[in-house]
């Protein structure tokens, strides 16, 4: 399995990346600080609205309390289950184990 690599090695390889990009001619945008890089005309997270009109809502009261009564008035199917025998163990006034018990 190959290793991942470090920080440091990430660091290194996007510092040597930078350097050259820079010799080939490239040039970095400078920014003023709290500027954004974005146009101001394009916004990409401002919702795009559309021709159609809305839709209206429709109201799921009734739908919720049919079902809210349904659930209601089943009847419980399953039986209470009987109790069953539990085995406890004895100890002694040390805290050693005597013997094993079934309790009902």
């Amino acid at each position: 399995m190959k290793k991942p690599k470090t920080k440091a090695q990430v660091r290194a390889e996007i510092e040597a990346q930078m350097t050259d990009y820079l010799q080939r001619g490239g040039e970095v945008a400078q920014f003023a600080r709290g500027e954004s890089s974005l146009s101001p005309s394009l916004h990409p997270f401002k919702v795009q609205s559309s021709d159609k009109p809305t839709e209206s809502r429709t109201s799921v009261q009734d739908a919720v309390a049919a079902i809210e009564s349904r659930r209601k008035t089943h009847p419980k199917s399953k039986a209470p289950m009987s109790k069953r025998p539990k085995k406890v163990l004895i100890k002694d006034d040390f805290g050693q184990p005597l013997r094993w018990v079934w309790e009902e």
